[in-house]
């Protein structure tokens, strides 16, 4: 194109891509042939630059009439970040950033990489080689020592590169200056928008004798985020991470809870953050509260028809307690909130008690508990009470006043959601025995035990048939008729799911209704085990069965049934 132009002729290209050949054959760094053209005199850099802009419709920009750019914009990129690149930033609108590059042909590369780093939206535009050299010497010749260890870190987590290194912790007057430095900040930011932008529930930071590590939990499994980093900056991230959630950055000797809110993509994200004083530094965990993320729809969640009709016959009722088990992270939270969000009327007054409280909905009363004041589970549920409500929501059952006020509340005409830590359906009532709840209390006030887990599901994208092996099959003993029909997938790996193979992740319920068959044991102090016995002959599916509908159906894996609810061994039926 430079020679249909008439800018060079066909001797200055041959003799150019002859200098990079040599160049490149005798291990010299790679030059790009405008470089060259122009070191050769075969094109003035400004004509050259000037052809690029229009090529790739791009604005040039003349750097030399920058006479200063302030400090708060070159601070949104790291020297060592800025030099690596080859980049100036030159102004900062709203969350737009506006950066000089000097190579059109990485303008995709180097925007992935700033929009990480920066987490803003970037705007390119074109400069001469030499004036992006020269403007790099000019703006980023007093970079802090700060700074330029967070680009290394940022760098690491980028490229994988392992950090070990012995060197002294920073003091505290060095930590408190990284907390009100941009690029510590930006860095932490990075690693949160990242998270966000995946789709992670949840960001561990850890502290080892040499070493910080980041994990992302992404459905469901920790999966580590870069190599192991340098522990020295372990104290700098902790000082940004608390000054976030409003935590005492001085205190390292005992636990802290605190929430960070964020505008990330246009969306507002809330993140609850806890830090743990461990042998080596404190361990950092932060759970993503992405509303946008939040799924409401009932019929979306992995019910199966028969048991969605069951649990929407329950929480139609005009008065009772239906209780939802399971492990911390097995999805809980979120069926309570889609049935609140099913029940959410304004002929209806819907008050919960939450500890804490996840996620804002519209239109109902959430209240935060706090036990350091004296705002209980029991003193929110007897201020309930007094509210006029209809439906009431307890975030966890955990002990005997609890649970008594609950069943007052669901024998007196409201409808009282809540939470047990339980293996199972049938023990959430032998639970509330054992907490002191007399037998006939709970016979008569609950309409509906449901345990629930989150199986991951096979990635979309990556979806392909699979057989597996009678020997694998024989383990969990499937039957002809089970098999007969069977549409067994497995996840190839793919980047949309980073290779896993699984991408999201789908609830498996086991649900009991509470018929007068299943009362009237209750009141005669029925074992658990008796108790599954007859809700199995009733119909129900246990974890186990509704995991295997799933593999049976082709969204998950035989692993991921065996990974959740184990070979399902000793079930009756």
């Amino acid at each position: 194109m430079l020679i249909q132009a008439g800018a060079i002729t066909n001797e200055h290209l041959k003799m150019a891509l002859e200098t990079q050949k040599k160049e490149d054959s005798e291990g010299k760094e790679h030059r790009k042939l405008g470089k060259i053209l122009v070191e050769a005199e075969y094109i003035e850099e400004d004509k050259l630059y000037q052809f690029l802009a229009n090529k790739f419709s791009m604005e040039l920009v003349d750097l030399s009439l920058y006479e200063d750019i302030p400090s708060n914009i070159l601070d949104t990129i790291p020297a060592k970040i800025a030099k690596k690149l080859k980049v100036i930033p030159i102004d900062v609108l709203g969350q737009s950033l506006s950066v000089v590059i000097c190579d059109p042909g990485e303008r995709t590369k180097i925007v992935g990489d700033l929009q990480f780093r920066t987490g803003l939206e970037i705007e390119v535009m074109l400069a001469a080689e030499t004036q992006i050299s020269g403007a790099l010497e000019k703006f980023y010749q007093d970079t802090s020592k700060v700074s330029d260890e967070i680009a290394d870190f940022e760098t690491s987590i980028l490229e994988g590169d392992v950090l070990i290194e012995e060197e002294e912790e920073e003091s505290e007057m060095e930590v408190q200056a990284s907390v009100e430095n941009s690029p510590m900040q930006k860095f932490v930011r990075g690693i949160i928008t990242k998270a966000v932008n995946r789709g992670v529930s949840d960001i561990h930071i850890e502290v080892f004798e040499k070493i910080l590590r980041v994990r992302y939990r992404l459905d469901g499994m920790l999966i580590p985020e870069g190599k192991p980093l340098t522990a020295k900056f372990k104290n700098n991230v902790a000082a940004v991470v608390k000054s976030m959630a409003h935590l005492r950055i001085d205190e390292k000797r005992v636990p802290q809870d605190g929430r960070i809110k964020m505008r990330i993509g246009g969306r507002e994200v809330d993140f609850r953050v806890s830090t743990l004083p461990c042998i080596h530094g404190e361990k950092i965990v932060m759970r993503i509260l992405d509303k946008s993320n939040l799924m409401l729809d009932l019929t979306k969640l992995g019910f199966e028809p028969n048991q969605l009709k069951y649990f929407d016959k329950a929480i139609a009722s005009p008065w009772g307690m239906i209780l939802i088990t399971g492990p911390t992270g097995s999805g809980k939270t979120t069926t309570l909130y889609s049935a609140l969000s099913n029940l959410n009327k304004t002929s209806v007054n819907i008050m919960t008690a939450e500890d804490p409280v996840e996620y804002n909905l519209k239109g109902i009363n959430q209240v935060q508990i706090h036990h350091d004041i004296g705002m209980t589970f029991e003193a929110a549920l007897k201020s309930f009470l007094r509210q006029d409500p209809d439906i009431i929501m307890v975030g966890e059952i955990r002990d005997f006043p609890v649970a008594e006020t609950a069943i007052k509340a669901a024998l007196t005409g409201h409808l009282v959601l809540s939470t047990l830590h339980t293996n199972d359906a049938p023990s959430s009532i032998t639970r509330l025995v054992d907490i002191g709840i007399e037998p006939f209390l709970v016979a008569s006030s609950t309409v509906l035990v449901m345990a629930q887990r989150l199986v991951r599901q096979i990635c979309p994208k990556c979806i392909e048939p699979t057989v597996i092996p009678e020997a694998e099959l024989e383990k969990l003993n499937f039957s002809p008729e089970e098999l007969e029909g069977a549409t067994m997938m497995k996840g190839k790996g793919c980047a949309f799911c980073s290779d896993k193979g699984y991408k999201g992740r789908i609830a498996i319920y086991e649900i009991m209704p509470i018929t007068e068959e299943i009362r009237e044991m209750i009141t005669n102090n029925a074992t658990a085990l008796d108790l599954k016995k007859k809700a199995m002959a009733n119909g129900m599916a246990t974890l186990h069965k509704s995991a295997r509908i799933k593999f049976l159906r082709g969204e998950t894996t035989l692993e991921e049934v065996l990974r959740v609810t184990g070979s399902g061994e000793g079930e009756i039926g």
